[in-house]
Protein backbone atom coordinates (compact mmCIF):
# COMPACT_ATOMS: atom_id res chain seq x y z
CA UNK A 1 0.00 0.00 0.00
CA UNK A 2 0.87 3.43 -0.70
CA UNK A 3 2.16 5.75 2.27
CA UNK A 4 -0.33 8.08 3.13
CA UNK A 5 1.45 11.10 1.95
CA UNK A 6 1.05 9.39 -1.66
CA UNK A 7 -2.43 8.25 -0.83
CA UNK A 8 -3.20 11.70 0.04
CA UNK A 9 -2.30 13.09 -2.98
CA UNK A 10 -4.14 10.74 -5.26
CA UNK A 11 -7.25 11.53 -2.89
CA UNK A 12 -6.86 15.48 -2.83
CA UNK A 13 -6.78 15.47 -6.36
CA UNK A 14 -10.38 17.24 -8.25
CA UNK A 15 -11.93 17.58 -4.58
CA UNK A 16 -13.53 21.01 -3.95
CA UNK A 17 -13.46 21.04 0.26
CA UNK A 18 -11.91 18.68 2.61
CA UNK A 19 -12.81 19.33 6.34
CA UNK A 20 -11.57 19.82 8.56
CA UNK A 21 -8.46 21.00 7.03
CA UNK A 22 -5.33 18.55 7.37
CA UNK A 23 -7.68 15.83 9.06
CA UNK A 24 -7.58 13.73 5.89
CA UNK A 25 -3.79 13.32 5.46
CA UNK A 26 -4.44 12.79 9.59
CA UNK A 27 -6.51 9.83 9.23
CA UNK A 28 -4.84 8.18 6.77
CA UNK A 29 -1.65 8.07 9.32
CA UNK A 30 -3.93 7.20 12.57
CA UNK A 31 -5.02 3.72 9.84
CA UNK A 32 -1.95 3.26 8.96
CA UNK A 33 -0.73 3.03 11.97
CA UNK A 34 -3.17 0.80 13.45
CA UNK A 35 -3.38 -1.64 10.22
CA UNK A 36 -6.65 -1.26 9.24
CA UNK A 37 -8.47 0.57 6.31
CA UNK A 38 -10.55 3.56 6.05
CA UNK A 39 -14.13 3.16 6.07
CA UNK A 40 -15.77 5.40 3.28
CA UNK A 41 -18.99 6.38 2.79
CA UNK A 42 -21.16 7.65 0.38
CA UNK A 43 -25.16 7.43 -0.03
CA UNK A 44 -27.26 7.29 -2.71
CA UNK A 45 -31.51 7.97 -2.57
CA UNK A 46 -32.97 5.61 -5.40
CA UNK A 47 -35.50 8.32 -6.20
CA UNK A 48 -35.40 7.32 -9.82
CA UNK A 49 -34.34 4.29 -11.94
CA UNK A 50 -31.10 4.80 -12.96
CA UNK A 51 -27.69 6.31 -12.17
CA UNK A 52 -26.40 9.22 -14.39
CA UNK A 53 -22.62 10.73 -15.00
CA UNK A 54 -23.33 13.50 -12.18
CA UNK A 55 -23.48 10.34 -9.29
CA UNK A 56 -20.08 8.65 -11.62
CA UNK A 57 -17.95 11.81 -10.28
CA UNK A 58 -18.43 10.12 -6.42
CA UNK A 59 -18.57 6.43 -7.37
CA UNK A 60 -14.97 7.31 -8.94
CA UNK A 61 -13.22 8.95 -6.08
CA UNK A 62 -14.89 5.63 -4.22
CA UNK A 63 -13.08 3.88 -6.64
CA UNK A 64 -10.35 5.40 -6.21
CA UNK A 65 -10.27 4.77 -2.03
CA UNK A 66 -11.17 1.01 -3.09
CA UNK A 67 -7.79 0.76 -5.55
CA UNK A 68 -6.04 2.18 -2.47
CA UNK A 69 -7.02 -0.94 -0.35
CA UNK A 70 -9.83 1.07 1.61
CA UNK A 71 -13.52 -0.07 2.37
CA UNK A 72 -15.95 1.76 0.69
CA UNK A 73 -19.65 1.67 2.16
CA UNK A 74 -22.54 2.27 -0.10
CA UNK A 75 -25.72 3.52 1.79
CA UNK A 76 -28.57 2.79 -0.52
CA UNK A 77 -31.22 5.30 1.20
CA UNK A 78 -34.52 3.41 0.83
CA UNK A 79 -35.12 5.52 4.15
CA UNK A 80 -33.76 8.70 3.32
CA UNK A 81 -35.56 8.42 0.14
CA UNK A 82 -38.77 8.39 1.49
CA UNK A 83 -38.25 11.88 2.62
CA UNK A 84 -35.92 13.14 -0.15
CA UNK A 85 -33.19 15.72 0.00
CA UNK A 86 -33.83 19.11 0.24
CA UNK A 87 -30.46 19.94 -0.64
CA UNK A 88 -30.51 21.90 -3.98
CA UNK A 89 -34.23 22.22 -3.95
CA UNK A 90 -36.61 25.01 -4.10
CA UNK A 91 -39.43 23.07 -2.74
CA UNK A 92 -40.69 20.13 -1.25
CA UNK A 93 -39.92 16.78 -3.06
CA UNK A 94 -43.03 14.65 -4.07
CA UNK A 95 -42.73 12.08 -1.70
CA UNK A 96 -42.42 8.00 -3.47
CA UNK A 97 -43.62 4.80 -2.32
CA UNK A 98 -41.35 2.45 -0.81
CA UNK A 99 -41.98 0.19 -3.73
CA UNK A 100 -41.05 2.32 -6.30
CA UNK A 101 -37.76 2.84 -3.89
CA UNK A 102 -37.08 -0.61 -3.35
CA UNK A 103 -37.32 -1.60 -7.42
CA UNK A 104 -35.37 1.72 -8.24
CA UNK A 105 -32.78 0.40 -5.50
CA UNK A 106 -32.19 -2.95 -7.30
CA UNK A 107 -31.00 -1.10 -10.46
CA UNK A 108 -28.39 1.11 -8.74
CA UNK A 109 -27.09 -2.06 -7.07
CA UNK A 110 -26.14 -2.64 -10.58
CA UNK A 111 -25.54 0.22 -11.63
CA UNK A 112 -22.86 1.03 -8.64
CA UNK A 113 -20.51 -2.46 -10.48
CA UNK A 114 -19.91 -0.09 -13.78
CA UNK A 115 -17.98 1.77 -11.95
CA UNK A 116 -16.83 -0.08 -8.66
CA UNK A 117 -14.70 -2.71 -8.65
CA UNK A 118 -17.21 -5.60 -8.54
CA UNK A 119 -14.56 -8.68 -7.25
CA UNK A 120 -11.67 -6.87 -6.10
CA UNK A 121 -8.48 -8.51 -5.79
CA UNK A 122 -6.14 -8.06 -2.46
CA UNK A 123 -5.54 -5.70 -0.89
CA UNK A 124 -7.95 -3.77 -2.64
CA UNK A 125 -11.86 -4.77 -0.79
CA UNK A 126 -15.35 -5.87 -1.45
CA UNK A 127 -17.78 -3.04 -1.26
CA UNK A 128 -19.94 -3.22 1.79
CA UNK A 129 -23.79 -2.17 1.15
CA UNK A 130 -26.33 -1.06 3.61
CA UNK A 131 -29.75 0.26 2.72
CA UNK A 132 -30.20 2.26 5.83
CA UNK A 133 -33.70 0.91 6.39
CA UNK A 134 -31.50 -1.85 8.68
CA UNK A 135 -31.23 0.75 11.08
CA UNK A 136 -34.11 3.02 10.65
CA UNK A 137 -37.10 0.55 10.15
CA UNK A 138 -36.55 -0.62 13.78
CA UNK A 139 -36.97 2.32 15.29
CA UNK A 140 -39.26 3.48 17.79
CA UNK A 141 -40.81 6.57 18.07
CA UNK A 142 -38.97 7.35 21.21
CA UNK A 143 -35.53 6.69 19.12
CA UNK A 144 -37.11 9.04 16.17
CA UNK A 145 -37.49 11.47 19.35
CA UNK A 146 -34.24 10.77 20.34
CA UNK A 147 -32.39 11.18 17.49
CA UNK A 148 -34.27 14.45 16.34
CA UNK A 149 -33.11 16.34 20.13
CA UNK A 150 -29.68 16.32 18.81
CA UNK A 151 -29.77 19.12 16.50
CA UNK A 152 -31.55 22.20 16.93
CA UNK A 153 -34.26 23.98 14.44
CA UNK A 154 -32.65 27.42 14.60
CA UNK A 155 -29.40 25.27 13.29
CA UNK A 156 -31.18 23.42 10.55
CA UNK A 157 -32.37 26.46 9.26
CA UNK A 158 -29.32 28.07 8.99
CA UNK A 159 -29.00 25.60 5.87
CA UNK A 160 -28.86 28.04 2.65
CA UNK A 161 -31.87 25.93 1.20
CA UNK A 162 -34.15 26.40 4.11
CA UNK A 163 -32.88 30.26 4.44
CA UNK A 164 -33.91 31.35 0.84
CA UNK A 165 -37.14 29.16 0.90
CA UNK A 166 -37.85 30.97 3.97
CA UNK A 167 -37.40 34.29 2.27
CA UNK A 168 -39.38 33.25 -0.37
CA UNK A 169 -41.87 32.39 1.35
CA UNK A 170 -41.86 28.67 0.55
CA UNK A 171 -43.41 25.84 3.00
CA UNK A 172 -40.83 23.61 5.16
CA UNK A 173 -42.30 20.65 5.90
CA UNK A 174 -41.56 18.90 9.13
CA UNK A 175 -40.46 15.65 7.76
CA UNK A 176 -37.39 17.20 5.64
CA UNK A 177 -35.45 18.67 8.99
CA UNK A 178 -35.40 15.02 9.76
CA UNK A 179 -33.12 14.63 6.79
CA UNK A 180 -29.61 15.65 7.69
CA UNK A 181 -30.11 13.70 10.87
CA UNK A 182 -30.82 10.54 9.17
CA UNK A 183 -27.98 10.88 6.87
CA UNK A 184 -26.15 11.81 9.74
CA UNK A 185 -27.34 8.80 11.69
CA UNK A 186 -25.89 6.75 8.61
CA UNK A 187 -22.53 7.82 9.25
CA UNK A 188 -23.12 6.27 12.95
CA UNK A 189 -24.65 3.14 12.05
CA UNK A 190 -21.40 2.14 9.86
CA UNK A 191 -18.91 3.76 11.86
CA UNK A 192 -17.75 6.16 9.18
CA UNK A 193 -13.86 7.44 8.79
CA UNK A 194 -14.76 9.70 5.99
CA UNK A 195 -18.21 10.65 3.86
CA UNK A 196 -18.07 11.88 0.40
CA UNK A 197 -20.67 14.37 -0.98
CA UNK A 198 -21.46 17.22 -3.66
CA UNK A 199 -20.38 20.36 -2.55
CA UNK A 200 -24.33 21.25 -1.98
CA UNK A 201 -24.04 18.36 0.50
CA UNK A 202 -21.91 19.60 2.85
CA UNK A 203 -24.36 21.24 5.31
CA UNK A 204 -24.84 17.43 5.90
CA UNK A 205 -22.00 15.87 5.88
CA UNK A 206 -20.90 18.00 8.62
CA UNK A 207 -24.23 16.90 10.90
CA UNK A 208 -23.09 13.49 10.66
CA UNK A 209 -19.97 14.61 12.07
CA UNK A 210 -21.22 15.83 15.20
CA UNK A 211 -24.08 13.24 15.41
CA UNK A 212 -21.05 10.97 15.75
CA UNK A 213 -19.03 13.14 18.34
CA UNK A 214 -22.18 12.80 20.31
CA UNK A 215 -22.43 9.22 20.16
CA UNK A 216 -18.77 9.27 21.26
CA UNK A 217 -17.17 8.45 17.88
CA UNK A 218 -14.40 10.09 16.43
CA UNK A 219 -15.96 12.53 13.67
CA UNK A 220 -15.95 11.64 9.86
CA UNK A 221 -13.64 13.64 7.77
CA UNK A 222 -16.09 15.64 5.39
CA UNK A 223 -14.50 15.61 1.21
CA UNK A 224 -17.07 17.45 -1.20
CA UNK A 225 -16.80 17.28 -4.85
CA UNK A 226 -18.13 19.49 -7.31
CA UNK A 227 -21.19 19.21 -8.54
CA UNK A 228 -21.62 18.31 -12.78
CA UNK A 229 -23.66 20.38 -14.59
CA UNK A 230 -26.10 18.88 -17.20
CA UNK A 231 -26.86 18.86 -20.96
CA UNK A 232 -27.29 22.82 -20.85
CA UNK A 233 -23.94 23.16 -19.22
CA UNK A 234 -25.73 25.42 -16.26
CA UNK A 235 -28.69 23.33 -14.56
CA UNK A 236 -26.72 20.37 -12.07
CA UNK A 237 -27.19 16.99 -13.76
CA UNK A 238 -30.45 15.52 -12.91
CA UNK A 239 -32.85 12.80 -13.59
CA UNK A 240 -36.00 15.29 -12.94
CA UNK A 241 -34.53 18.12 -15.20
CA UNK A 242 -34.17 15.95 -17.96
CA UNK A 243 -30.75 16.77 -18.39
CA UNK A 244 -28.62 13.80 -18.03
CA UNK A 245 -26.57 11.40 -19.59
CA UNK A 246 -27.05 7.83 -17.72
CA UNK A 247 -24.76 5.26 -17.66
CA UNK A 248 -27.25 2.51 -19.18
CA UNK A 249 -27.69 5.04 -21.91
CA UNK A 250 -27.61 3.40 -25.35
CA UNK A 251 -24.33 4.09 -27.15
CA UNK A 252 -25.34 6.07 -29.38
CA UNK A 253 -27.66 7.93 -27.47
CA UNK A 254 -24.41 8.60 -24.95
CA UNK A 255 -22.77 9.28 -27.79
CA UNK A 256 -25.33 12.11 -28.87
CA UNK A 257 -25.97 13.62 -25.68
CA UNK A 258 -22.01 14.51 -25.08
CA UNK A 259 -21.98 16.38 -28.60
CA UNK A 260 -24.97 18.38 -27.09
CA UNK A 261 -22.70 19.91 -24.27
CA UNK A 262 -21.99 23.09 -24.40
CA UNK A 263 -18.06 23.58 -25.37
CA UNK A 264 -17.85 25.66 -21.75
CA UNK A 265 -18.04 22.44 -19.67
CA UNK A 266 -15.86 20.07 -21.64
CA UNK A 267 -13.09 21.02 -19.59
CA UNK A 268 -15.09 19.87 -16.03
CA UNK A 269 -16.16 16.73 -17.91
CA UNK A 270 -13.12 15.43 -19.04
CA UNK A 271 -11.65 16.19 -15.68
CA UNK A 272 -14.75 14.67 -13.26
CA UNK A 273 -15.78 11.83 -15.64
CA UNK A 274 -12.91 10.33 -17.59
CA UNK A 275 -10.02 8.68 -16.45
CA UNK A 276 -7.80 10.54 -18.37
CA UNK A 277 -4.32 10.68 -16.44
CA UNK A 278 -3.20 14.18 -15.32
CA UNK A 279 -0.67 14.58 -18.40
CA UNK A 280 -3.40 13.99 -20.87
CA UNK A 281 -5.87 16.35 -18.62
CA UNK A 282 -3.35 18.88 -19.28
CA UNK A 283 -2.96 18.44 -22.71
CA UNK A 284 -6.78 19.23 -23.50
CA UNK A 285 -6.41 22.14 -21.83
CA UNK A 286 -4.03 23.24 -23.93
CA UNK A 287 -6.15 22.37 -26.39
CA UNK A 288 -9.06 24.35 -25.43
CA UNK A 289 -7.28 27.47 -25.08
CA UNK A 290 -5.93 26.93 -28.59
CA UNK A 291 -8.13 28.71 -31.04
CA UNK A 292 -6.90 26.73 -34.12
CA UNK A 293 -8.29 23.89 -32.94
CA UNK A 294 -12.23 22.93 -33.13
CA UNK A 295 -13.81 22.12 -30.07
CA UNK A 296 -15.53 19.67 -31.72
CA UNK A 297 -12.71 17.39 -32.29
CA UNK A 298 -11.99 17.74 -28.43
CA UNK A 299 -15.69 16.80 -27.28
CA UNK A 300 -16.09 14.02 -29.74
CA UNK A 301 -12.81 12.37 -28.42
CA UNK A 302 -15.12 12.64 -24.98
CA UNK A 303 -17.97 11.18 -26.38
CA UNK A 304 -15.82 8.14 -27.01
CA UNK A 305 -14.19 7.80 -24.11
CA UNK A 306 -16.95 8.14 -21.98
CA UNK A 307 -19.33 5.11 -24.40
CA UNK A 308 -16.06 3.09 -24.26
CA UNK A 309 -16.26 3.37 -20.34
CA UNK A 310 -19.41 1.97 -19.96
CA UNK A 311 -19.49 0.32 -23.26
CA UNK A 312 -16.64 -0.80 -25.27
CA UNK A 313 -14.20 0.44 -27.67
CA UNK A 314 -15.99 -0.76 -30.50
CA UNK A 315 -19.72 0.52 -30.13
CA UNK A 316 -17.77 3.59 -29.08
CA UNK A 317 -16.21 3.60 -32.84
CA UNK A 318 -19.75 2.91 -34.04
CA UNK A 319 -21.43 5.67 -32.23
CA UNK A 320 -18.96 8.18 -33.48
CA UNK A 321 -19.01 6.84 -36.94
CA UNK A 322 -23.14 7.24 -36.66
CA UNK A 323 -22.71 10.39 -35.19
CA UNK A 324 -20.73 11.82 -38.27
CA UNK A 325 -22.99 9.97 -41.13
CA UNK A 326 -26.01 12.38 -39.84
CA UNK A 327 -25.22 15.26 -38.52
CA UNK A 328 -21.20 16.37 -39.95
CA UNK A 329 -22.92 14.65 -43.27
CA UNK A 330 -26.36 15.69 -42.45
CA UNK A 331 -27.23 12.30 -44.00
CA UNK A 332 -30.33 10.39 -42.83
CA UNK A 333 -31.11 6.84 -42.80
CA UNK A 334 -32.95 5.44 -45.18
CA UNK A 335 -34.89 3.03 -43.20
CA UNK A 336 -35.67 5.98 -40.76
CA UNK A 337 -39.10 5.25 -38.15
CA UNK A 338 -42.18 7.31 -38.99
CA UNK A 339 -44.66 8.78 -37.23
CA UNK A 340 -48.18 9.86 -38.44
CA UNK A 341 -50.46 12.62 -38.69
CA UNK A 342 -52.78 11.16 -36.52
CA UNK A 343 -50.57 10.22 -34.09
CA UNK A 344 -49.31 14.11 -33.87
CA UNK A 345 -53.13 15.54 -34.36
CA UNK A 346 -54.30 12.94 -30.91
CA UNK A 347 -51.07 14.53 -29.11
CA UNK A 348 -51.89 18.24 -30.15
CA UNK A 349 -53.66 20.37 -27.50
CA UNK A 350 -55.18 22.21 -30.36
CA UNK A 351 -55.57 19.42 -33.39
CA UNK A 352 -55.93 22.11 -36.09
CA UNK A 353 -52.57 24.02 -34.88
CA UNK A 354 -50.10 21.59 -33.91
CA UNK A 355 -46.80 23.02 -31.90
CA UNK A 356 -43.74 21.18 -31.79
CA UNK A 357 -43.57 19.89 -28.04
CA UNK A 358 -46.66 18.17 -29.56
CA UNK A 359 -44.51 16.75 -32.08
CA UNK A 360 -41.57 15.58 -29.71
CA UNK A 361 -44.77 13.64 -27.56
CA UNK A 362 -45.90 11.87 -31.16
CA UNK A 363 -42.46 10.59 -31.84
CA UNK A 364 -41.65 9.31 -28.50
CA UNK A 365 -39.38 11.88 -27.98
CA UNK A 366 -40.59 13.02 -24.70
CA UNK A 367 -43.12 11.46 -21.59
CA UNK A 368 -44.54 14.92 -20.96
CA UNK A 369 -45.14 18.52 -22.23
CA UNK A 370 -42.82 20.43 -19.79
CA UNK A 371 -39.89 17.79 -20.72
CA UNK A 372 -40.64 18.05 -24.27
CA UNK A 373 -40.38 22.12 -23.71
CA UNK A 374 -37.27 21.80 -22.21
CA UNK A 375 -35.43 19.92 -24.88
CA UNK A 376 -36.26 22.64 -27.24
CA UNK A 377 -35.10 25.14 -24.47
CA UNK A 378 -32.06 23.28 -24.53
CA UNK A 379 -31.47 23.29 -28.25
CA UNK A 380 -31.76 19.82 -28.46
CA UNK A 381 -34.25 19.57 -31.41
CA UNK A 382 -34.14 20.35 -35.38
CA UNK A 383 -36.60 20.31 -37.74
CA UNK A 384 -34.70 19.22 -41.44
CA UNK A 385 -31.20 19.82 -39.43
CA UNK A 386 -32.78 23.66 -38.16
CA UNK A 387 -32.73 24.23 -34.40
CA UNK A 388 -36.15 25.08 -32.82
CA UNK A 389 -35.96 27.72 -30.87
CA UNK A 390 -39.48 28.05 -29.47
CA UNK A 391 -41.85 25.83 -27.76
CA UNK A 392 -44.72 26.87 -29.28
CA UNK A 393 -43.24 26.95 -32.77
CA UNK A 394 -45.94 25.66 -35.18
CA UNK A 395 -45.65 22.84 -37.49
CA UNK A 396 -47.69 22.23 -40.65
CA UNK A 397 -49.42 18.52 -40.33
CA UNK A 398 -49.26 18.43 -44.46
CA UNK A 399 -45.39 18.48 -44.61
CA UNK A 400 -43.23 15.76 -44.61
CA UNK A 401 -40.62 16.62 -42.20
CA UNK A 402 -37.38 14.73 -40.17
CA UNK A 403 -37.61 15.69 -36.09
CA UNK A 404 -34.33 15.08 -34.12
CA UNK A 405 -34.55 15.67 -30.20
CA UNK A 406 -30.38 14.82 -29.25
CA UNK A 407 -30.01 11.89 -31.04
CA UNK A 408 -33.17 10.35 -31.59
CA UNK A 409 -34.65 10.80 -35.05
CA UNK A 410 -37.81 10.28 -36.50
CA UNK A 411 -39.48 11.07 -40.29
CA UNK A 412 -43.14 12.85 -40.13
CA UNK A 413 -45.27 11.30 -42.92
CA UNK A 414 -47.19 13.91 -42.99
CA UNK A 415 -50.15 11.75 -44.18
Amino acid sequence: MLAPEQQFEILARGTEEILPEGALLERLRKCAAAGRPLRVKQGFDPTAPDIHLGHTVGLRKLRQFQELGHQVVLIVGDYTGLVGDPSGRSKTRPQLEAQELEANARTYLDQFYRVLDPRPQPPCLPVEVHRNGEWFAPMSFAEVIRLAAQYTVSRLLERDDFAKRLQANQPISVHELLYPLMQGHDSVAILADVELGATEQKFNLVVGRELQRLAGQEPQVVLTLPVLPGLDGVQRMSKSLGNYIGVTDAPTEMFGKVMSLPDSVLRLFWALVTDAPPDELAAVERELADAAINPMTIKKRLGERIVTMYHDADAALQARAGFDAQFSRREVPENLDEFSRETLLNFAAKPAAPIIIDALMAAGFSDSRSAARRLVEQKAVRIDGEVVTSWDQAVDPGKEFVLRAGRKMKRFAGK
